[in-house]
């Protein structure tokens, strides 16, 4: 296994131990997807044959989503296991949030196939965050160089599973990896309208595997 579980929980409660208290919730993607509360967006999603607590995203044109029909989330902590594939150009994975309608949402996600890059440039593109359709990641990469994407240390094996940590603020989103309790990417949000509509996501032409999807929200 590529990350420790226990050492996420303990940087989760760092994180909020200036909180009066933590409400977890632990959802399982697979029941989700066998009770048909995950809503397919140009894409189809399968339960995992090896794995039934996973979900599988197909690759085709176009971005997909897979939006939690029965699930709200707006601040907090999540914590999510995602698998990629090592193909340049064609595999982008994460989790989308602030889902407005099927095509205006904010998105952390990863680029798997640049965990094994040498060359600095491709090193540096490793996490994104995106607002879609306006800010996407090209036109941030060209108007806002290196400022909503990033390196991962001691990155992951692109095509195994690993974890992320994904902190969402009023005006800020953090993201970890692993058991990295340095964030490999944190970024003033890009819009202030607001929702508490959820997914998993996928880019162009790229297949995904997910699970392990765990929220923690901080009650005052």
């Amino acid at each position: 296994m590529m990350y420790k579980s226990g050492q996420f929980l303990i940087l989760v409660f760092l994180m909020v131990l200036e909180s009066n208290a933590l409400m977890a919730q632990t959802i399982n993607i697979g029941t989700k997807q066998n009770e048909k509360k995950i809503r397919a967006v140009n894409r189809t999603i399968n339960i995992d044959k090896t794995d039934k607590e996973a979900i599988v995203f197909n690759a085709q044109e176009g971005d997909g989503l897979g939006v939690l029909e029965d699930q709200s989330f707006k601040h907090g902590t999540l914590t999510l296991s995602i698998k990629g594939e090592n193909k340049p150009g064609r595999s982008f994975v994460g989790f989308a949030f602030n889902i407005q309608n099927d095509s205006v949402y904010e998105a952390i996600y990863f680029r798997p196939f640049n965990f094994v890059a040498k060359e600095p440039v491709r090193k540096s593109h490793m996490v994104q965050y995106i607002y879609h359709p306006e800010f996407t990641w090209r036109k941030l990469r060209e108007e806002r160089t290196d400022e909503f994407e990033n390196e991962i240390m001691n990155p992951p094996n692109p095509e195994e599973w690993f974890k992320t940590m994904i902190k969402i603020e009023e005006n800020h989103v953090t993201v970890f990896v692993n058991d990295s309790k340095e964030p490999s990417l944190k970024v003033k949000r890009l819009t202030k309208t607001k929702s508490d509509k959820v997914g998993l996501w996928t880019g162009f032409n790229s297949a995904g595997k997910f699970k392990d999807l765990e929220f923690i929200t901080i009650k005052k």
